[in-house]
């Protein structure tokens, strides 16, 4: 199975974000997903960066993907969609209905884990428009998949995300911002404060949610390392991690010893969860633990 590193969800620093990246590019990844995918205020890196880095990712034999923004707001946004469409150097990832219908007619896009497909006659619609890899929404079950998949259209990969805090919702409104009294357009960019998102407790003091600007990941890291047989058995060709801001090296070699076969990866319990691959809450680890049979 291959493995896949996601876009970068959090807003980090310029010189952080290059050094990450020039880590990746050592790192056992066979596809790594690039730009902004939250929020256009993120300036860090321009646009050209973001290519840069492709072309290291590149010279290291690593596939370059950029991935379109997922919440389209105004024509700012809209113009950014256009120019990943139109970059002429990398294949796409279009992870809202807009950046699909600029892709159409263009052979090998990527249909992002954005665009809520759910069955096999929309999943055969994307195809049709071009989409030659498809990156299944990050709630769906083992049963859900196979499903979809069980009319497969020829020649598309699936894709499904693994490891790493889901990315559960978008909003207009910036919850970071929010949380110091802030506007969304004069947030101070606050999130620079917050490497993994700022984690959201409920009264009770239990891990709940995590907020990361207008998005809304879990509270915990969605683990599927222990599920790899039944990930390969469902038809999954690719398997995404998420960037962290600690230990995704250290994960991306873990993965891909396991998916060799080098080792008999045992899943993490602590925070951790893998409920949405077995049909439960996705906040549950261990189908099995505490009595709860499959």
């Amino acid at each position: 199975m291959k493995l896949s590193l996601g876009p970068l969800l959090y807003y980090w620093p310029r010189t952080k974000v290059l050094e990450f990246y020039a880590a990746i590019a050592e790192a056992p990844v066979d596809t790594v997903y690039l730009g902004e995918v939250v929020c256009s205020r993120r300036h860090e890196l321009s646009f050209e960066d973001w290519l840069d880095i492709a072309a290291l990712l590149q010279a290291h034999g690593k596939e370059a993907v950029l991935s379109a923004q997922a919440l389209v707001e105004g024509a700012g946004d809209l113009k950014l969609v256009r120019r990943v469409v139109d970059n002429g150097r990398l294949r796409v990832e279009a992870n809202d209905m807009g950046a699909v219908r600029l892709l159409t007619g263009q052979p090998g896009w990527v249909a992002g884990p954005h665009l809520n497909v759910y069955n096999p006659e929309t999943l055969a619609l994307m195809a049709e428009l071009g989409a030659t890899r498809w990156v299944a929404p990050v709630e769906v079950s083992r049963a859900l998949l196979e499903g979809v998949l069980g009319a497969r259209p020829a020649g598309l990969e699936c894709e499904l995300f693994a490891w790493g805090r889901l990315p559960l919702a978008f909003s207009a409104r910036c919850f970071t911002a929010r949380r110091f009294n802030l506007q969304k357009e004069s947030c101070e960019y606050r999130c620079l404060g917050y490497p993994d998102g700022m984690a959201l407790d409920t009264r009770e003091g239990e891990a709940f949610l995590t907020l990361n600007g207008v998005q809304t990941q879990s509270a915990r890291v969605y683990n599927l390392i222990g599920e790899i047989t039944s990930l390969r058995e469902a038809g999954v060709d690719v398997l995404r991690l998420s960037p962290q801001s600690q230990g995704t090296v250290e994960a991306l070699r873990a993965w891909r010893a396991a998916c060799d076969g080098a080792l008999t990866p045992e899943p993490e319990r602590e925070n951790c969860c893998d409920g949405f691959w077995h049909g439960r809450p996705g906040l549950e680890q261990g189908i099995v633990e505490a009595g709860r049979g499959p």
